[in-house]
């Protein structure tokens, strides 16, 4: 009976609990996207009374990519029509842009009614009103309306010019990136070439320090999508600042470098400023991070070495790195037949990531690995089997790349030019070379750079300004009984 009992108490407290959570689930209140928009407009004003130009904005552009899913054309059509007053131009400019959004693609957040909404009567701060610029923009970019976008985009730099605030920088930053993102879209990459640079002079004399690393960038993906390297570096080593706000400005800074060094036949340049924006980007972008590592890899090759099996399967890559594994399996293998029938099956690929110019020079870091292999194997070996294992044509072939190769020190061997045969050296003793210490130094510079790059990426905290006189008395007062101290210590050492 007192089992029944108690069971039936313990039966009733779950019930209790069960409607406990009932209750807070319905109490919770859902945030609807026209609430989390009007809060972000209370940020931006207390980001402009603050003067606060880099933390309070970089929260503003988290929150809104947040939302970005749930944002629909209607929902920001609200926003303008709260926010701005009607007689401001950009207010229907931006109300007519959206309207080309297909109404199939909005999405019902629940947002206000139209019929319930309160109409802007006073002007907004330039701040919202690039800010409502800026959703437009994502909304139509999110929707695939390119002409819209880059209409829309190009209103919003001609409005965003009339303005000279600190205030604006970061949102600017981000109107420039979709300016050109919808132009190269849309095929127009070419034709803002001008304005963008009229736009970093403009951000140069402003001292807008994000708009200058971004609009520098986009400058660099624009010349080099039309390979134009020489303009790039001319532009990069004149515009290059020593230091930098964002993190993912420099990183896509680097690897826009290490292009232009590989191209240029820099190699060991172009593999230091890659592998710095393999580091510096941020681990979520993978897309980034595996067009790094694909231009990596060739460099890597050209440079004589062959990246580890681990570092082309990572799982963060999800596969996208198969092409470039076939590639460094057959340079490492040097056999020149393999290498072209990789290069010819995967070029279309090769096209697409921009790197089919650099794996073209590979052909001879093929036969230089495969003539290694050979001297390692054979102590002597005729010049017909050396061209038959290489893949080469004639004879005349082998012996030109077999001398060239000696001559260069790639191997160490001789040619019996009336027997025909090719004679390797006896092997010497690598410890007794310079390597080793080129090998060391090589890693202690990595460290140490690692460690000047962490050391300068330290923030410190602000000093005031202005002290107060009984503060800095203080302060000298307790600098002195703290020198009395030392000193006090040092004499009772004798």
């Amino acid at each position: 009976m007192g089992k029944e009992v108690e069971m039936g108490e313990a039966s009733a407290e779950a019930a209790m609990d069960v409607d406990n959570k009932g209750k807070d689930a319905s109490s919770i209140k859902v945030i609807s996207v026209q609430e989390r928009l009007a809060a972000n407009v209370q940020l931006i004003e207390k980001a402009v009374k603050q003067k606060e130009t880099r933390t309070l904005f970089s929260k503003l552009i988290r929150i809104t990519q947040a939302i970005r899913k749930e944002l629909s054309a209607h929902d920001v059509q609200v926003f303008v029509r709260s926010t701005l007053p009607t007689s401001l131009a950009s207010s229907a400019a931006i109300v007519e842009h959206l309207q080309q959004v297909p109404a199939t693609t909005t999405k019902d957040n629940g947002s206000a009614d139209t019929a319930e909404l309160v109409l802007a009567t006073s002007d907004p701060l330039p701040e919202v009103e690039i800010y409502a610029y800026y959703l437009a923009l994502l909304i139509l970019i999110d929707n695939k309306q390119w002409p819209a976008a880059r209409s829309l985009s190009s209103l919003t730099i001609d409005r965003l010019t009339t303005f000279n605030r600190r205030t604006l920088d970061v949102l600017g930053s981000r109107i420039f990136f979709y300016y050109s993102y919808a132009a190269e879209k849309s095929g127009a990459l070419a034709e803002i070439r001008s304005c963008l640079l009229a736009l970093h002079r403009s951000a140069v004399l402003h001292h807008d320090d994000i708009g200058q690393e971004t609009l520098l960038n986009l400058l660099l993906r624009n010349y080099l999508a039309f390979n134009l390297y020489d303009q790039a570096e001319a532009l990069r080593a004149k515009a290059q600042r020593d230091t930098y706000r964002s993190s993912h400005q420099h990183s896509r800074l680097l690897f826009y470098q290490g292009q232009i060094r590989a191209v240029r036949l820099e190699y060991s340049d172009a593999r230091d400023a890659l592998t710095q924006a393999l580091r510096k980007a941020p681990a979520p972008a993978h897309g980034f991070r595996a067009t790094v590592t694909k231009w990596l890899v060739v460099v890597r090759l050209l440079l004589g070495e062959v990246p580890d099996r681990a570092e082309l399967v990572a799982p963060e890559l999800h596969g996208a790195l198969g092409v470039y594994l076939d590639l460094a399996a057959t340079v490492r293998a040097g056999d020149l037949s393999a290498f072209a029938s990789v290069a010819s099956r995967h070029v279309s690929t090769f096209k697409a990531d921009g790197t089919v110019h650099l794996v073209s020079r590979l052909r001879a870091n093929v036969i230089r690995a495969g003539l290694r292999r050979i001297a390692a194997a054979y102590s002597r070996i005729s010049l017909a089997d050396v061209a038959a294992k290489l893949g080469l044509a004639s004879t005349e072939d082998a012996e030109f790349v077999v001398a060239k190769s000696i001559r260069d020190g790639g191997i160490s061997a001789m040619i019996d030019h009336d027997n025909g045969i090719v004679v390797a050296a006896a092997g010497a003793d690598v410890y007794s070379t310079d390597e080793p210490l080129a090998a060391f130094h090589a890693r202690i510079a990595f460290c140490m750079d690692v460690r000047n790059e962490a050391q300068r990426a330290m923030r410190y905290q602000m000093r005031p300004q202005h002290h107060s006189f009984e503060e800095a008395n203080e302060a000298r007062e307790k600098q002195e009984q703290e020198l009395t101290a030392m000193l006090e210590e040092d004499d009772a050492d004798f």
